[in-house]
């Protein structure tokens, strides 16, 4: 009989943190395949969620970026946990330059601190970024976020693609492989890919620090693309507290949705993924990044919900700072969004064909931006 009733004590209490959370009785999800980062957090949260609020979700995996924004954009989804393409439909980039896409309001509520830099063999003379300039560079054949990682990185060494020798690949793990049977010179790769182990027992791996310090290198990242800050990692493969590496910060998963998704939702969902931090922050070895301090900050893919900062500002966490870059994010946005049917009906006249209109599209907004 205690038992019973300590049971129901339990239910009632975790019934009114769902009232006082307003959370949904369900909701989906979308990630990442399963087995990936992006679908491993996205299921630890959604658990802690059930346990904590008696919210079920279901979660939706995909392997590419219209597959998880999609749902969302039907609304046959709540939420999706991205990756770069958050920062790609934004600004009807690469898959969303198709016609029946364009710029997307979408929107971020956290983003969980993320590196990715460039490494290469201690077999080679390469020491700074600037010395990569000749040097064979792995790419990923139609992989639009390992191009826009690179030009970032090269541009800290004052570098274009023109400067080095690009060898492309068909996959992630065949360059990875690559780098490791010493066929290139330089990789991006984040801290800890297992498959670099490999390449640490044998050819060595060096990063290549790209330090906060460097005002100049810094301006010329962010000219390159706004999603990435320094960061310094102290783990990961050849990375320690006495040997950190400097590297491009960036968010991955970025909880996101769109802009038209009610500001109380939001607020509901971000209130209580902070309320229920202890029951996941434990679910791999860098979730504890999911703390409001380190995943409520800018920058990110996307411009924040309103519901966001509404409780990241009432928690102490989103500055002035924050404010400004996302005024800049969302003036710059628009602009791109007024630009797409200009561009669109300017390219009719032209008689521009579907296939060169992706191409023709990005020079259009390319031009109305500068």
């Amino acid at each position: 009989m205690k038992a019973t009733a300590m049971s129901v004590a339990l239910f009632a209490g975790q019934a009114l943190w769902a009232q006082d959370a307003a959370l949904p009785k369900s909701m989906v999800w979308t990630s990442y395949d399963l087995g990936s980062t992006g679908y491993v957090e996205a299921s630890a949260m959604a658990d802690a969620l059930d346990k904590q609020f008696g919210t079920t979700i279901r979660i939706t995996p995909s392997g590419t970026g219209i597959g998880r924004l999609l749902p969302l954009k039907t609304k046959r989804a709540n939420f999706g946990f991205m990756g770069n393409e958050i920062l790609f439909a934004a600004e009807g980039s690469y898959e969303f330059a198709a016609k029946d896409w364009g710029p997307q309001d979408t929107r971020v509520l956290l983003g969980r601190p993320a590196a990715v830099g460039l490494i290469t063999g201690l077999d080679t003379d390469i020491e700074t970024m600037a010395d990569v300039r000749g040097k064979r560079v792995g790419y990923v054949q139609a992989n639009p976020s390992i191009d826009m990682n690179i030009a970032a990185e090269l541009a800290f060494g004052g570098l274009t693609k023109d400067d080095i020798e690009p060898v492309v690949y068909p996959g992630y793990g065949a360059m990875v492989q690559g780098f490791i049977a010493g066929e290139i010179d330089v990789v991006t790769v984040t801290p800890t890919v297992a498959a670099l182990r490999e390449a640490e027992g044998g050819r060595g791996v060096r990063w290549i620090d790209m330090p906060g310090s460097d005002a100049e290198g810094w301006a010329r990242v962010n000219e390159s693309s706004s999603v990435f800050s320094p960061t310094t990692m102290t783990v990961g493969v050849s990375i320690s507290e006495d040997d950190p590496a400097e590297l491009l910060g960036y968010r991955y998963p970025q909880l996101s949705t769109y802009a038209d998704v009610s500001e109380d939702e939001v607020y509901a969902l971000i209130k209580a993924l902070d309320e229920s931090y202890d029951l996941f922050k434990d679910g791999n070895q860098v979730m504890s990044r999911w703390n409001l301090e380190d995943a409520g900050t800018s920058p990110a893919g996307a411009p924040f919900h309103p519901g966001a900062i509404k409780y990241l500002r009432e928690k102490g966490v989103w500055t002035e700072e924050d404010d400004a870059w996302n005024e800049a994010r969302l003036a710059e946005l628009e602009k791109i969004k007024a630009a797409w049917p200009e561009a669109l009906a300017k390219a009719d006249s032209e008689g521009v064909s579907d296939d060169d209109w992706p191409a023709y599209w990005e020079a259009y907004k390319a031009e109305m931006l500068n």
